[in-house]
């Protein structure tokens, strides 16, 4: 018997893109997509990047005319029915019928419901000013933000802290991301999507894990023997941090980060010779005796061999040193979140040894000048400096 092929409709064909936009942002990847909704993987690709990764916003919904009105208006004009019959049979109002008519006639004067259906989509497509675009000066303070290395969040936030009486300098975070991933092509899209974390072009589902090597620490005390590091509220008590080394190319270089818990301070150990028991020792001794003696309570460390010495390093800067259980990063979160951050500035898989104690502090600086979300977007140096001035 043979197989009769159904036509592939237009209709048909939106259907297939919104159920491509729902596999990209239910987390499947391209090829995953493709195979799924029967579009090759250049094709999805093409269509995602096309739209920055994001789902464009316009979808079929009751209120709007679907690719079988159009035909049903299409064949009734042919019949030479009224606009009020037609617009009766789709249950509109006759104006709704007559406009999208007008608006879709071709040179000829025929009403054809395959190209007004395009038509209307692509309407829809043209890039409309957002609130960003028809702002100067709030692009301006997006994209020097973005120089600064600061989050859409973390902008978004910083704006509504600065300019709390001013509707036009706010904006919510989504809305910088598609200004971001809608970029056209050129010079500005390069500058805004190398600021991003992730460094993408487009928005894509984010999946990532850590695992961390474990050394036998001697007489190393648990975190479970800590004393508590949060008020009964749940606020933090300051002069708790937490540490870690981020590591570069194959092992052979570091950079300690240390992080208090309530303002998110961090401080940068210089590593040029290395992660040895030695280097990290002397280097994290010497940035914690920098810190006042009430803000040097706790030092809480992931369980690496490079720590080996805590005595001694407790000893010297004053601090008692507690270390997290293994694989158990949200006894660090604040450490872990902030090593995140840090690979904006060290990507992993480079050579670490080649930053310089001045790029060390620069970068340093930086982060500690970014605006946080969990401190109502105020900024870590601001709060350390407040607590060094009253203790």
């Amino acid at each position: 018997m043979m197989k009769i092929h159904r036509p592939f409709t237009p209709r048909m064909q939106m259907d297939r893109q919104q159920a491509m936009w729902d596999a990209w942002c239910s987390g499947l990847r391209v090829g995953a997509v493709g195979e799924l909704v029967g579009f090759d993987r250049a094709t999805v690709r093409n269509r995602v990047v096309e739209a920055g990764g994001i789902r464009p916003r316009r979808k079929q919904t009751a209120s709007r005319l679907s690719f079988e009105d159009r035909v049903h208006i299409e064949i009734g004009l042919k019949q030479q029915r009224s606009m009020s019959a037609i617009a009766d049979d789709l249950g509109r109002h006759r104006s709704t019928i007559g406009r999208e008519v007008k608006a879709h006639l071709d040179a000829d004067g025929r009403y054809l419901a395959k190209w007004a259906h395009a038509a209307t989509f692509e309407d829809a497509r043209r890039p409309q000013d957002s609130k960003i675009e028809s702002n100067p000066v709030l692009r301006a303070r997006i994209v020097k933000d973005l120089g600064a290395k600061y989050s859409p969040e973390q902008i978004a936030g910083r704006l509504r802290h600065d300019h709390p009486d001013e509707p036009a300098m706010n904006v919510h975070h989504e809305t910088i991301y598609r200004w971001i991933y809608l970029q056209p092509r050129g010079e500005l899209k390069r500058e805004v999507t190398a600021a991003l974390r992730s460094g993408r072009a487009i928005r894509v589902p984010n999946k990532h894990g850590r695992a961390t090597g474990q050394g036998q620490i001697p007489d190393m005390v648990s975190i479970h023997d800590r004393p508590p590091v949060d008020h009964p509220d749940g606020t933090r008590i300051p002069g708790h941090w937490e540490g870690d080394l981020i590591i570069g190319k194959n092992n052979g270089s570091a950079i300690g980060t240390v992080v208090e818990r309530a303002t998110g301070y961090l401080m940068l150990l210089h590593l040029p010779n290395g992660r040895g028991v030695e280097h990290v020792t002397a280097a994290l001794t010497r940035r914690l005796v920098e810190l006042p003696h009430d803000l040097r309570r706790s030092l809480t460390w992931d369980q690496g061999k490079e720590l080996s010495q805590h005595k001694k390093v407790a000893v010297d800067a004053d601090i008692d040193i507690f270390f997290a259980d293994p694989h158990t990063p949200w006894h660090r979160p604040s450490n872990e979140n902030t090593n995140g951050l840090l690979r904006q500035y060290f990507p992993k898989g480079t050579d670490l040894a080649l930053h310089d104690v001045e790029h060390l502090e620069f970068v340093e600086a930086q982060m500690n000048d970014r605006p946080r979300k969990r401190l109502d977007y105020a900024r870590p140096q601001e709060l350390m400096t407040q607590l060094m001035l009253n203790p």
